[in-house]
């Protein structure tokens, strides 16, 4: 198969309206500590044309939104308007919607969240340490607080599941949560941020991955791989994207463009042609899995 023919269901994307729409970190000042560095670049309306304008060189058919920190006082009203916006433009396909697991409301938010036809899963950054050496269990707001945890429980009941946004030195604790609640899905997102490059870096990254491949109800959204201050390459990336198709197999994998975040770091083209050329020379049945039938899998597109 021609590379420019391949079917995408780009598996994590972003719009906003900041013209009608409160989202914190793009309209407040000072801006807040981001692993890209300066963001203003962001602080702008991201809609359905721009997107297909920018995702134009490639056969996108379908995408997935993920929750965008829109005003989490209102987290249902995100949902209510990405659902306007698929009605209206075809895309996104199915939506990752906000929650908020240890805050009071969670049942009513899941309940509310679960009844919006495109709704799939949810996401709730955990609270995180700076580095490896500064985790504490169960930190409030962590995966291993009480409170944090009794709601996640309740997602299975609503057929939920969860999408999973932590440094990669918190991942013994996602295979804790993965081994307590088998029966809910875990999506994590963008490679398990292997941001730090170094040999030992890596070897914490991979190690930490390895460990959660051993749980089968965990997925990978390959994705989030740009270095600050430093262009996109194939040669930088492909060893983080072969070791984890290796460690979790092509079947739990899925490509990911993370738009228009990662567009501080590179073209649309750039990033989904350079996942094309790590690919290219395994069997057209991975490279469609990585791209297209995973996704419509996990997300349950049609």
């Amino acid at each position: 198969m021609n590379p420019d023919d391949l079917p995408i269901i780009d598996a994590h994307q972003h719009f906003w309206d900041l013209d009608h729409n409160r989202h914190p970190w793009l309209q407040d000042t000072p801006q807040i500590p981001f692993r890209y560095g300066d963001y203003t670049a962001l602080c702008r309306n991201y809609l359905p044309d721009e997107f297909r304008r920018d995702c134009a060189g490639h056969r996108v058919v379908k995408t997935v939104y993920v929750e965008a920190e829109w005003d989490p006082r209102d987290p249902v009203g995100e949902t209510r308007w990405v659902s306007g916006l698929a009605a209206a433009h075809g895309i996104p396909n199915a939506i990752v919607a906000q929650a908020w697991l240890d805050r009071g409301d969670v049942a009513d938010v899941l309940a509310a969240q679960a009844a919006f036809p495109l709704v799939r899963g949810v996401r709730h950054k955990p609270r995180a340490a700076a580095s490896a050496d500064a985790v504490a269990t169960a930190a409030p707001g962590s995966m291993g607080d009480a409170r944090w945890r009794a709601g996640y429980a309740l997602l299975e009941r609503h057929g939920l599941h969860f999408e999973l946004q932590t440094p990669w030195w918190h991942l013994a604790e996602a295979v804790d949560l993965a081994r307590a609640f088998p029966r809910t899905r875990i999506v994590l997102n963008h490679t398990g941020l292997p941001a730090d490059r170094s040999a030992k870096g890596l070897a914490g990254w991979r190690a930490a991955m390895r460990a959660l491949a051993e749980c089968p109800n965990v997925v990978v959204k390959i994705s989030g791989l740009g270095i600050p201050g430093r262009a996109w390459q194939i040669e930088d990336n492909a060893p983080i994207v072969d070791a984890v198709i290796d460690d979790f197999g092509v079947e739990r994998c899925m490509f990911a463009s993370n738009y228009p975040v990662d567009g501080l770091v590179a073209t649309y083209d750039t990033i989904m042609g350079g996942f094309k050329a790590i690919v290219a020379a395994r069997p057209e049945a991975a490279r469609r899995a990585l791209f297209h039938d995973n996704a419509a899998r996990i997300y349950r597109i049609a």
